[in-house]
Parts: structure tokens; C-alpha cells; sequence
């Protein structure tokens, strides 16, 4: 389990090479919620998503000496671009191991960055494949069962906190967990009265069946087009955070994601990705129990033109 003090090292470790995202209120949302309510726009952040911050802290605390022959982590999204991004800037050799269907936008993404990409058939024979690496002397970055990931992935907590000190609720969306644990931490450790609200999509609802199960449950395939949302199963360590902080967790079919997307586009003039725009079609089935003000926290704004359009296609 992880601490505030280790959330708090963390923003000391890596502040000057992260963005501190804004913090915006919107009056239209207030209006559809029925209470106040701000946006966490962390879709700004480097390579689009909270991810960097994990990443950095991890390489950081360990020391970038320490990486040998440098590191690999598995991601077909928001994690693979984080990883590749911050082994440039620390001049490490980066290798990313992506199944086999990941979209071209986040495989042309990591590229970009440096790293090298081998693709698995599925993300369960991906992450097999990591053992190969750490044999090699790779470090391993996992997307969200390790402490020092989600400590940095709590930073995000830490702003939230500090621009809404009477924060009543908070809305975020979950893959593995880790971002929740960190963030969850972090808010709950300062305000214990918040309430958070956890949300996923139908076909990468890992947390609400392990929650259910009282153990990870491993998901047969990843369904939802949310696919940043798509752990194959949470963690014991993540599960036990959200036993302990959350309220509850929504499941929103991909449809009203689709369309929170385009409301959030034409609305609060920001593109995201289905697994940050669920946020706000959660709030909408929860708007009855929220209090005062509301955050919900837009994680990543990943997406291709080309897939919003077939989106609208699919969805209209």
C-alpha cells in the first residue's frame, strides 16, 4: 500500500518534468449535473494522459543507472506513448510490447518517442513476454500494480486538492487501478469525507467484477472500444484501495461514452477518449448523489480522428 507521503515525494521528484494541468469549471455541466462542477482537463498532460507521472516517478526513484539494458513495460494505449516518452528523455532504451490489434495511432505514438515495438497476439501473452526482457536486464514499468507508479499517478490527486479544497465528490475512470489508488490515496489521506466514484465501461469493467468477486477476475477478452480501459484484471493491491475508498463503481455502456465524447467536444471545447469521457456519463446515472462540487477528472484525450468518426457511425 502506498502513503501520502510517498504521493507527496513523488510530486517533489518529478514537478519540473510533468505538466500541471488545469482545472476548469464549467457552468454547462453544473447546469446538467445540478451542482458545481469542475473538469481536471489531465488530457493535457505529456503524451495525452496521467501516465508520465507513474513512469517518471518509477525510473526516477530507482535511479536510470539502475535500468541496465533499459526498460520495457506492455501497453496497447496510454502507457506504452508514457513509458517510450520518459525513457527518451532519461536516454534509456525503451522497448514496448503491444498486442497484436492496437490501433495505428498509439503503435505511430510510441514510435515516435523511440522505443521499440513487438507486438503479442493478446495483452495476457504480452505480459509474459516482460519475463524475457528482465532476464535480458530490462526494468520492468507495469501500468499499475507497482507502488511507485501509483504514487506518481496520485500527483494528479494532489492538484485536484489543491485547486478544490471543498471538494465534496470526485468522478474517475478505472483500467488496472492504479491512477484510482494513487489519485484515491491522495484525496482521502487530505479530506476523508470525499466521496469517489469509480466508472468503467462495459466490456473493460475489471474492478466491478473483481469488487463483486472479492478477488481479480481475469476477462476473457476486452470488448469496450474504451481499450485504455482494457486491463485483462486488476491487482490484489489495487482492489484492496478500492474496497477501502470507494463509493461504488458505474459501468456506462460505450454508447454513452460515445456521446459524452461529443458532448464534452462541443460543449467544453475538449476531444477525449472514450475511457475519460465515461466519467461524465457515470455522473449522469449518479447526478441524484452527488453533493456541492463535483471533479471529474478527463485522464486522456488519445483518440483518432478516424476512430471518433467510425465512433459516431457505430453509436448514432
Amino acid at each position: 500500500m502506498i502513503a501520502l507521503n510517498d504521493i507527496q515525494e513523488a510530486r517533489q521528484r518529478i514537478g519540473s518534468l510533468v505538466r500541471r494541468t488545469p482545472q476548469t469549471s464549467s457552468d454547462t455541466l453544473s447546469k446538467r449535473l445540478g451542482t458545481q462542477v469542475q473538469l481536471k482537463l489531465e488530457l493535457f498532460q505529456k503524451t495525452g494522459s496521467f501516465k508520465v507521472r507513474g513512469a517518471f516517478n518509477k525510473l526516477l526513484a530507482i535511479g536510470p543507472g539502475a535500468c541496465g539494458e533499459g526498460v520495457v513495460a506492455v501497453s496497447g494505449g496510454n502507457h506504452a506513448q508514457a513509458v517510450a516518452y520518459v525513457a527518451q528523455q532519461l536516454r534509456l532504451k525503451a522497448t514496448i510490447i503491444m498486442p497484436a490489434d492496437t490501433p495505428a495511432n498509439y503503435v505511430n505514438g510510441t514510435k515516435s518517442y523511440g522505443a521499440e515495438v513487438v507486438f503479442a497476439p493478446n495483452a495476457a501473452t504480452a505480459f509474459e513476454k516482460v519475463a524475457e526482457y528482465e532476464r535480458w536486464g530490462c526494468v520492468s514499468v507495469h501500468p499499475f500494480d507497482d507502488p511507485l507508479v501509483i504514487a506518481g499517478q496520485g500527483t494528479v490527486g494532489l492538484e485536484i486538492m489543491d485547486d478544490a479544497p471543498d471538494l465534496t465528490d470526485l468522478v474517475i475512470s478505472i483500467g488496472g487501478g492504479g491512477f484510482m489508488s494513487g489519485v484515491a490515496t491522495a484525496v482521502k489521506t487530505l479530506k476523508p469525507d470525499v466521496r469517489i466514484w469509480g466508472v468503467e465501461t462495459q466490456g473493460a469493467d475489471a474492478m466491478s467484477q473483481a469488487l463483486q468477486a472479492g478477488k481479480p477476475v481475469l476477462l476473457p477478452a476486452i470488448t469496450s472500444i474504451a481499450r485504455t480501459l482494457g486491463a485483462p484484471s486488476v491487482s490484489e493491491r489495487t482492489l484492496r484501495i478500492a474496497q477501502q475508498y470507494l463509493e461504488s463503481v458505474t459501468v456506462v455502456p460505450d454508447r454513452e461514452a460515445v456521446a459524452a465524447i461529443v458532448f464534452l467536444l462541443e460543449r467544453a471545447k475538449v476531444l477525449t477518449e472514450p475511457a475519460a469521457a465515461c466519467t461524465l456519463a457515470a455522473a449522469d446515472q449518479i447526478k441524484g448523489r452527488l453533493g456541492s462540487k463535483v471533479v471529474l477528472v478527463l485522464c486522456g484525450g488519445n483518440i483518432a480522428v478516424a476512430d471518433l468518426c467510425s465512433f459516431r457511425s457505430i453509436f448514432k
